[in-house]
């Protein structure tokens, strides 16, 4: 149903004393001097309706039969609450005797205003409703009824608001344009029960693995894993090379069989120069004999050293030569949260290379207050969670309770809980902080407002709710409950518009314009 809110003007010399007067018009009527002219300005008026599509702020003087006055239309694309820039805007009084009458603008006056001008063609009581083609949308708005009158009986609105709240807030079309902003109508509906607490992503039971080596090797660049890479059970996810020994390297081998060759080179020097001495006594006999036995010990070193780097080449040949490679496979379908290692890397048998993690289903330990374990035992039929830093909460509608700890945490006194998200879990994170809000039985019935219409005034909670086009009431307001991103709410009505984004810039301009009246320029 299409909601309508009409507000009377006053008279303009009233008006400019609360700052639409100036010298030039505020509003653009061309009025010339009050005693050479009629003054029909206290049955100004002004209408303010909303259809699906766009909202329409119309301002216009007395309707009077033969005579042109024009309707300055502010409309505005509720999509995006964007002026509308350009389109065709028509004003369409109609009744069931004359048919219907169309005034037509095709050019806006500037961004949002359309200037239409109407002249109406006979008396009486028509309903008056705004065509409106543009932004890709076709809409005709119904706005109430007016009376066409006379010179002596000026026609107007035939529902009257009465005078304008002297406490409305003013906050004009240009600055709601230019300002993320918009407003919807409070409804009464119902939203479920709920237990509050913190929570943890993590995987399900076994679905988080450390993938480590199976011999001691290197670890090859083909296959590569990388982050998020998704995997089905058995796919390859490192290549590893088998080191030339348990714990050297070839290369380790060459030097040690080097080495030893010359330790077992010089001792033979030296054992020679002492068996040359010893006939003439230079030398002891227990000197010779160490010196033989150091050479047979260098002599098997050298032996075992070369013995086992002809058998790593020996390897490393047939290796190069069958392609034997030995893999580290994944253990069940999932992705890859981590790596390890780095291509080339020398590893050792059991040293973690990767972890893989499965991302369906997830897990969610929530901290709970003792007393709201009950009501989690009664059923849980959902989950809110809003991660961390995150603007809005996600919905997750297929959940179960897994386990309840038998106790309270001595240093927290929170309850865990832990369920179960099925279905799309990608949403969320592995490993992320959450508000967590679990669903449970039950359900409250109320007015019910976006979490984002709700501005803290100084300590008081507070909406906006739209009286007309330009005019704004700041209502205080106790919530008495949530669901995911909505409030149940006391102090407001079905049916009034709120203001549900640009609350705060309404009170920023209410506290900078302090004191200054309803006006500004068409």
């Amino acid at each position: 149903m299409m909601k309508v809110c009409w507000a009377w003007l006053f008279l303009f010399g009233v008006v400019g004393l609360s700052g639409c007067a100036g010298e030039v018009d505020d509003h653009g009527h061309e009025h010339g001097d009050e005693e050479e002219e009629h003054s029909h300005e206290d049955e100004s008026w002004a209408v303010t309706s909303w259809g699906e599509h766009f909202e329409i702020f119309a301002e216009a003087d007395p309707l009077i039969v033969g005579e042109t006055v024009n309707s300055h239309t502010h409309v505005t694309v509720l999509r995006d609450f964007s002026a509308l820039s350009e389109g065709v805007v028509s004003a369409v009084l109609r009744n069931d005797e004359f048919g219907e009458q169309v005034f037509t603008r095709d050019e806006a006056l500037r961004g949002g205003i359309f200037d239409i001008a109407i002249t109406p063609e006979r008396e009486g009581r028509f309903n008056l409703s705004f065509r409106v083609e543009g932004a890709g949308l076709t809409e005709e708005i119904p706005s109430g009824e007016v009376i066409v009158g006379t010179e002596a009986s000026p026609g107007g609105m035939v529902t009257q608001a009465g005078e304008e709240d002297g406490d409305a807030i003013s906050f004009l079309k240009e600055q709601q344009w230019k300002t993320p902003f918009a407003t919807e109508w409070a409804s009464s509906q119902a939203i479920r029960n709920l237990v509050r607490g913190t929570g943890l992503l993590k995987p399900a039971a076994g679905g988080e693995m450390l993938l480590s080596a199976s011999i001691d090797g290197v670890v090859l660049n083909e296959p590569w894993p990388y982050l998020g890479l998704s995997l089905q059970r058995g796919a390859p996810v490192f290549s590893l090379s088998s080191r030339a020994s348990q714990g050297r390297t070839l290369g380790e081998l060459e030097a040690l069989e080097t080495e030893k060759a010359g330790e077992l080179a010089l001792a033979q020097e030296r054992l020679t120069r002492l068996e040359g001495l010893l006939p003439v006594q230079a030398v002891s006999e227990a000197d010779v004999a160490s010196a033989r036995s150091r050479v047979r010990t260098l002599q098997a070193q050298y032996e075992a050293a070369r013995r086992e780097l002809e058998s790593a080449r020996g390897k490393r040949s047939n290796a190069a030569t069958s392609g034997q490679r030995v893999q580290v496979s994944a253990p069940f379908a999932g992705e890859i949260a981590e790596v390890l290692v780095s291509p080339g890397q020398a590893v050792s048998a059991g040293q973690a290379l990767g972890r893989i993690v499965r991302v369906k289903p997830v897990w969610v330990e929530v901290y709970i207050a003792p007393e709201d374990v009950a009501a989690v035992l009664g059923g849980v039929e959902g989950l809110w969670l809003r991660p961390v830093g995150a603007n809005e909460p996600i919905l997750f509608d297929s959940v179960k309770l897994v386990s309840l700890s038998p106790q309270v945490n001595a240093r927290t006194g929170r309850v865990e809980c832990l369920l179960e998200i099925s279905g799309d879990s990608r949403r969320v994170r592995l490993g992320s902080a959450v508000e967590a809000e679990v669903l449970v039985s039950g359900t409250r019935t109320g007015v019910v407002v976006p979490s984002a219409a709700v501005v803290d005034d100084a300590g008081a909670s507070v909406v906006y709710v739209q009286l007309d086009g330009e005019g704004f009431s700041r209502q205080a307001i106790e919530v008495l409950g949530r669901e995911g991103g909505l409030l149940l709410v006391q102090g407001v009505s079905p049916g009034d518009r709120i203001v549900t984004k640009g609350g705060a810039a309404i009170r920023r301009a209410t506290m900078v314009n302090a004191g200054v009246g309803h006006g500004h320029a068409h």
